[in-house]
Parts: structure tokens; C-alpha cells; sequence
């Protein structure tokens, strides 16, 4: 029978505690040696609960907590209760994505930062990865609906959108894809002249960037992506998979069987999708039309 331990899955919350807890060890410019025999175990102990791979135990997060110096009680409570569900899998955030992400949840954002591979399936607009300022602009003032956010918190929104991403020119280099619905293409998110601009940064961005890939999803009847657009975060080994959902009402993350579903999925939408080539040339064509 499998141990405890054997049993734990290296869960978002987990990961997230085990760098927190890493980043504030280097911080305090604390050795692993010294901080293991601090809490009376072995080295190779410590190093597992940092990278996730055991669950930190509660008394020894609190203990540590004293020696980082961390006496903020928002933040002890936050990370004491990542150790208390460091087995739970999912996440639900009631915001949506204008929002910010709450302390007591993994933020999407970082998530995505430890991903070796993203895979988008965008269904209504272009994901905000590949988003131009207007296009993001527009976008954000849409999901605002009757509620008109101040620009300087729009403003905010759209430097983010853009600062992030520079992910694409990581070193190595995360491979991104995108299955982008056809009808995006046409949809005139801002008007007629953002949306040109948009389809011509798509085709910028694909341009000396052989990691990044569009693909684009024609109308070619029913398929697993119809139930709504996703994220999926192929993580660096031994970490599993993370799928990422996002709308109006709130931010889920699936972890587990349930991100192979997604995976599955994507392996379906790919199959119907046209090839990165004929996508870039397609796009290229609509450029011309709203010319």
C-alpha cells in the first residue's frame, strides 16, 4: 500500500507554499543545511517540501515563519492555510479576471510563468498573450459592461496585459499555442482599424518566434472546445498539468484527471484546426479585406 506521502499530488497550492517558503529562506540568506537542522530534519526533507514534492507540514511552516521574520499575520495565515490544503485539488476564485487575484488562491499569472508550454483555446477574442494595447483596451472596457471602470485602473489592466508579455522572448524559450476560432478574425473588437492592427501583431508576433504557433478553428461542426475557451499549462516535470478557465464570474483551476480531459480536448481541436501555415495566411487575407 502507497504512503501517505507516496499519495500526495504535487498540487498548485503546494508548489506555490514550497516557492514562497524558498523565496523568503534566500531572503533571510538561510542555508538549507542550516534551516533543516533548525527544524531538527534532514536536508533532503526541506528541499522536498520546497519543491512540492512533500506537503510542508503545518508546525514546521509556522516554525519557520518565526525564523524568516515574517510576523505580518495576513500573510502567516494565508501561508499556514496553503499547508493545511496542500492535498486539495481545484481552485474556484468568485472575481472575475478584472479582479485581482485573492492571497488565500494561486494566482493564474504565476502559473502560467512556470509553465514550459501554454496551450490557449481562445473562443471570442484574441488571448490577452497576443493582445495590441488598443485590442486589450477594448477588451477590458467590454467585460466592464455597464459598470465603466476609471481609465487609470484600465490604463493599469492594459500595461499588465502588454508587460506580460514578454514571456514570449523567455529564455529557453515556452512554446505557446494558440487555436484561435475563425470568427475572431471578423469580430470587431474596438472597430475596424483595431481590429487590422490586431491581425497584423499576430502575424508579428509568429514572425522569428518558431515557438509560437496560431492555429485557426474553422465552423467544421461540434467539438470538445465548444464548451468554452481554456488554458492548459504543461508544467515542468515532475509537476502535473493545469488547466485555467476565466470569465466574469471567477477564475477556476482544474488540476489532475481533470485537466487530461482538457488535454484530450485539445488533442480533438487540433485535429480539425487549421496548420499554423494556412492560419497565417488566412490571416493575412482578412488583413487585406479590412483594409
Amino acid at each position: 500500500m502507497p504512503t501517505v506521502r507516496e499519495q500526495f499530488v504535487q498540487s498548485m497550492r503546494a508548489q506555490w507554499l514550497g516557492a514562497r517558503m524558498r523565496d523568503l529562506r534566500q531572503e533571510r540568506g538561510l542555508t538549507l543545511k542550516y534551516v533543516s537542522a533548525y527544524l531538527g530534519v534532514e536536508f533532503s526533507t526541506l528541499a522536498r517540501y520546497e519543491r512540492a514534492e512533500w506537503p510542508f507540514r503545518r508546525d514546521h511552516v509556522v516554525a519557520l515563519l518565526d525564523v524568516y521574520h515574517v510576523y505580518d499575520e495576513a500573510e502567516r495565515q494565508v501561508l499556514v492555510t496553503l499547508a493545511h490544503e496542500a492535498w486539495r485539488i481545484h481552485q474556484w476564485e468568485q472575481d472575475g479576471f478584472l479582479g485581482p487575484a485573492s492571497l488565500t488562491v494561486v494566482d493564474h499569472w504565476w502559473v502560467q510563468q512556470r509553465a514550459v508550454e501554454l496551450h490557449v483555446y481562445a473562443t471570442m477574442f484574441v488571448p490577452p498573450l497576443l493582445q495590441t494595447r488598443d485590442y486589450a483596451e477594448a477588451v477590458i472596457q467590454a467585460a466592464a459592461g455597464t459598470s465603466p471602470l476609471p481609465m487609470s485602473k484600465v490604463d493599469t489592466l492594459v500595461r499588465q496585459c502588454v508587460d506580460r508579455q514578454q514571456v514570449l522572448d523567455d529564455k529557453p524559450p515556452k512554446r505557446l499555442e494558440v487555436f484561435l476560432e475563425e470568427h475572431v478574425l471578423r469580430k470587431p473588437v474596438g472597430g475596424r482599424a483595431v481590429l487590422r492592427a490586431q491581425l497584423e501583431h499576430l502575424a508579428g508576433v509568429v514572425e522569428g518566434r518558431p515557438h509560437v504557433k496560431i492555429w485557426l478553428v474553422p465552423a467544421a461542426g461540434w467539438h470538445p472546445g465548444m464548451y468554452g475557451a481554456f488554458t492548459t499549462c504543461v508544467m515542468q516535470r515532475p509537476y502535473p498539468s493545469i488547466v485555467l478557465l476565466e470569465h466574469l464570474g471567477g477564475r477556476l483551476a482544474l488540476e489532475a484527471h481533470a485537466a487530461t480531459a482538457y488535454e484530450k480536448a485539445l488533442d480533438r481541436i487540433r485535429e480539425i484546426a487549421l496548420d499554423p501555415y494556412e492560419s497565417i495566411n488566412q490571416i493575412a487575407k482578412t488583413v487585406e479585406e479590412l483594409a
